[in-house]
């Protein structure tokens, strides 16, 4: 799926006849509309849509594909628009592109990209690129976002019952999603989104992501870590011995292993192998043994680990009051985690008594593939149209029968004001002020973000 002219909707292929004859330039902006969901969001994965599909020029071979395609779909073949493209532009698109630097963290209603076109032959191209870069956008966006939530969730908890906020902040919720995902590219852009708020993950191809796209040399880790097969390949009357094998395995001083612990019955895990028979061998090693509760009601279950934990193990009361569990043992919840799951889980662990240290939290296809356009309200619609005497005029939607639909007028501009980003005109902003600056311009890359300035940002 590499033919740039294919990755758009079929009827877009008929709107450069569409478009008042006198139009020169379109303008189209970007943005998550006021949603349910969440107020502020982390923009992220423009950068990728730019070095994997813009950067790429279109080709004769794409051209003609693209004729025959639409020819026996039934919708119009604009071959004179995409032949200037080819010939007179080295297969590049003719379009501005400008955007807010990556990372930022953005009020919902203000525009993420803007996009212009710049050969008046050539006006209908900044909306037929809206399917891919849409998409391109809403998707890591709406990860990160929602990576986010959990983050300042779990911060209010660490800063409530930790003495180390920020160290142990960056490993609080992992990232095991790469199974739930719908292909192998939502995998990378999503697992990358999550780790420009966590450092904890098994997704692999989020890792190469962030290489590709930002590069990071080494964006997120993770620590060996049981499945139940490796537990179950051994028989329920050698259940003690699988755990000890992992006990045995994976030693090491300040090294973790996760051991999934309910294959047959959770509890009797808990306290008669792990505080029972295992006890000593627990306390005897040098690395921390991570147990993982993997069914049962998702806030009820983990609180029960770290109570028996606790009773098993024992551990300190630190100075803000709470307890935290020898070091030799912690806990993981990874299954039915939500935003509200998550939250529900540290108040309940903050009521017992115990420091949010004790435990981490993962996240699968809740994560990664649970969100959908609609999850930010993500849109994308023509503010601007340049007319032949060069005069820009307004262009928005305002339906009567759903006003939050309503487009915004102009090409936009986004500024600070009272310390917060706000849209306006560009008109009425000098362009040292707005903080929509160009990124891309007719085949080349302006801005190049690194993965460590997406992360200073999004804190």
């Amino acid at each position: 799926m590499t033919n740039l002219l294919l990755a758009t909707d079929s009827y877009k292929h008929s709107h450069f006849l569409q478009y008042p004859p006198e139009t020169r330039a379109i303008s189209a902006y970007i943005e998550a509309r006021p949603n349910d969901f969440a107020d502020d969001v982390l923009f992220m994965g423009l950068q990728p849509f730019l070095i994997d599909r813009l950067a790429r020029p279109i080709t004769q071979n794409d051209i003609d594909e693209a004729a025959a395609i639409c020819t026996a779909h039934g919708v119009p073949f604009n071959r004179a628009g995409w032949q200037i493209i080819l010939d007179e532009h080295g297969g590049f698109l003719p379009v501005v592109i400008s955007a807010l630097p990556e990372g930022m963290i953005v009020p919902t209603g203000v525009p993420l990209v803007q996009v212009e076109t710049t050969d008046p032959r050539l006006p209908w191209l900044a909306t037929f690129i809206e399917t891919a870069l849409l998409r391109a956008i809403w998707y890591p966006t709406t990860v990160a976002t929602l990576s986010r939530q959990c983050r300042l969730i779990i911060r209010a908890g660490l800063e409530t019952t930790s003495e180390d906020v920020e160290g142990q902040l960056p490993f609080k919720l992992h990232d095991f999603g790469a199974r739930g995902t719908s292909s192998g590219e939502s995998a990378g852009l999503g697992g990358m989104a999550h780790l420009v708020n966590f450092m904890g993950t098994d997704t692999m191809e989020g890792l190469m992501a962030a290489r590709r796209y930002y590069g990071a040399d080494m964006a997120g880790f993770s620590i060996p870590a049981a499945e139940h097969s490796t537990m179950t390949s051994w028989g329920r009357a050698r259940e003690e011995a699988a755990y000890a094998n992992m006990l045995d395995a994976f030693d090491g001083e300040g090294k973790l292993v996760a051991v999934v612990s309910d294959s047959y019955d959770l509890d009797a895990a808990l306290t008669g192998i792990w505080g029972g028979t295992l006890r000593d061998k627990v306390l005897a090693r040098k690395g921390t043994l991570v147990v993982r509760p993997d069914s049962g009601d998702p806030v009820e279950t983990p609180v029960r680990a770290v109570k028996t934990r606790w009773e098993a193990f024992g551990g300190t009361v630190n100075a803000k009051g709470y307890r935290v569990l020898d070091p030799h043992v912690r806990v993981i919840q990874g299954d039915g985690m939500t935003p509200a799951s998550i939250a529900e889980l540290i108040a309940r662990l903050i009521a017992e008594g115990f420091a949010i240290d004790n435990i981490a939290f993962g996240m699968g296809g809740g994560l990664l593939q649970q969100v959908n356009r609609d999850t930010l309200r993500f849109a994308m619609k023509a503010n601007a149209m340049r007319d032949a005497g060069g005069v820009w005029h307004d262009v928005a939607k305002a339906p009567a029968t759903d006003p939050a639909k309503a487009s915004k007028a102009g090409r936009q501009a986004v500024v600070r004001k009272a310390g917060r980003l706000v849209a306006i005109q560009m008109e009425d902003v000098a362009d040292s002020d707005n903080l929509l600056r160009p990124v891309w311009r007719n085949g080349s890359l302006l801005v190049r973000h690194s993965f460590d300035d997406v992360r200073l940002r999004a804190v």
